[in-house]
């Protein structure tokens, strides 16, 4: 057997039945073998950055690793923004990596680089095949490493002659780490952080955004009147009607310290500690207050539910019991504002939604208009690389087929990976692009305030605008097979969204909105 069908073989074996890529030669062997192994699915993508954001997302989605299949070092680099990413949500990713034949890399021929240092960057697993024998073994490893806990972007390194060589074998799973354990030390220190009579709140990140741990910390609050607090980016948040609203930590330093104040523990479950996005002259890189004490309950990316379970044990506290879910929004009518838009989302969001949101400044209305839509699930650009959204998206379609899939994607960072619309067309992804066009890089005109750079005079500015010549998304989505329509009122984009979440399939609508900054 050769290399590239072991390969194959051995990930599937290994739980690994679906392999983003955008591959090239020498990569080829591995794509032939596709016809071979048909449990794998390969899903092609015309940009690597979307095939390594969909890994991200499926991985979210499933809790179980993907494969990304990119050429060489330059192959990788195009995919790096979308591992951080992944490696922000602690997601188990498989990153394949093809290489130049290991006779022909002393040639130093034209794509040659360094795929070891491009990938530390985001992979704190690497493993460079050295014999065809080793494939499957190699392989095995890999997806092991991937899954952690936690997750992780593991990066296999297949010279091209050893894909080609005969010698192979299929290689035996290899088990995952186990979890930790629950430190008692951790659970006694937190309790009696939360019995002190101190200000305290609850700060939830990674596997303590799912729906049972959330249920838990919300007893735990509501027995100790500390309040719970999402990270501002939690790889994935269930949320919704009959589930515990939880507020996610404000991106500005400036708000996130305000609620912050006063507070003088901090228990952190699956998240780390908060600190501001940027530097700021003359603002502190710490959100916590100086004299507030942090307790680590369970580490980011690994299982918290044990955690959670112990410490409200050890609390006595009873179960969460739901209140009242927030209302629904009524359809709009009129203008079509950023509130509009929110509204209607919130109204007609269907239940078991996926949600991948990337409208940054577009979005601000969002959580509190989707707070009382039937119980959905909600993605956020964990890294802050952006061009995440809309490859997400496909990676979480991908996984679950029979959910509706929102992509609430702004017009900067749809650029980046705009490709993924292709995909999405050429697999049958059940995707609605909700396009926020308001022609312009919004998040940068407010940070050229904030960071203390001059107001911006009219060449600063054109750095940041999106307009001369404006951008027909709607043109550009229905080239790469995606029906779009451009909503340019209330009513039109409420009727087309309620069309698009009726229908199978992908589907684009463009809103033009006023930016707000």
């Amino acid at each position: 057997m050769i290399g590239g069908e072991a390969l194959l073989r051995t990930l599937v074996a290994s739980g690994v039945d679906t392999c983003f890529m955008n591959p090239g030669t020498s990569e080829m062997h591995f794509v032939a073998a596709l016809d071979a192994v048909p449990e794998m699915r390969g899903v092609l993508a015309l940009f690597e950055g979307v095939a390594t954001g969909a890994a991200d997302g499926y991985a979210r989605m499933t809790g179980r690793p993907a494969a990304v299949l990119l050429h060489l070092g330059p192959g990788l680099g195009n995919g790096v923004a979308n591992l951080h990413n992944a490696r922000r949500a602690w997601s188990p990713v498989v990153a394949v990596v093809g290489d130049h034949a290991t006779y022909h890399k002393p040639f130093d021929a034209q794509l040659e680089s360094d795929i070891e240092t491009v990938a530390r960057n985001v992979s704190p697993a690497i493993i460079r095949v050295a014999s065809s024998a080793s494939v499957g073994v190699d392989a095995a490893a890999a997806v092991a490493a991937s899954t952690g806990p936690p997750g992780r972007v593991a990066t296999l390194i297949l010279p091209a002659d050893l894909s080609w060589s005969d010698g192979a074998t299929v290689g035996a799973p290899v088990a995952p780490a186990r979890p930790p354990a629950t430190e008692g030390a951790a659970v006694a220190t937190a309790a009696r952080a939360l019995r002190s009579g101190e200000r305290a709140a609850i700060v939830v990140g990674s596997s303590a955004c799912r729906s049972e741990e959330l249920r838990l910390a919300a007893s735990i609050a509501a027995s100790t009147g500390a309040p719970i607090i999402c990270e501002t980016f939690p790889a994935r948040l269930q949320r919704g009607a009959g589930l515990p609203a939880v507020p996610r930590l404000a991106y500005l330093g400036e708000m996130a310290a305000a609620q912050l104040q006063g507070v003088r523990h901090l228990i952190l479950v699956g998240a780390k500690a908060p600190v501001s996005f940027f530097a700021y002259p003359g603002k502190p890189s710490r959100l916590a207050p100086e004299d507030c004490e942090l307790h680590q309950l369970s580490a980011p990316g690994v299982p918290s539910l044990a955690a959670l379970d112990a410490l409200a044990g050890e609390l006595a506290v009873a179960a969460w019991k739901p209140g009242p879910d927030a209302p629904r929004p009524a359809i709009p009518s009129g203008e079509l504002t950023l509130q509009a838009v929110s509204a209607a989302i919130g109204a007609l969001l269907p239940e078991g939604a996926i949600v991948s949101d990337e409208s940054n400044t577009s979005g601000l209305g969002l959580g509190e208009a989707t707070a009382g839509a039937p119980p959905h699930d909600w993605l956020t650009l964990t890294g802050g690389a952006i061009g995440q959204g809309l490859p997400a998206a496909c990676g979480a379609a991908t996984a679950c087929p029979d959910r509706k899939v929102v992509a609430l994607q702004a017009d900067g960072s749809a650029l980046y990976t705009f490709q993924a619309l292709w995909t999405m067309a050429r697999e049958s992804l059940d995707v609605v692009v909700v396009l926020y066009n308001n022609r312009s890089y919004a998040i940068l005109n407010m940070e050229l305030q904030r960071t203390g750079a001059a107001t911006g005079g009219t060449r600063a500015k054109r750095m940041l605008d999106l307009s001369d010549p404006d951008v027909d998304f709607v043109a550009l989505a229905s080239g790469l097979g995606v029906p779009a329509q451009r909503a340019t009122t209330a009513d039109d984009f409420a009727a087309a969204l309620g069309r698009a979440l009726a229908a199978p399939g992908p589907a684009l609508i463009e809103v033009v909105v006023p930016t707000l900054y």
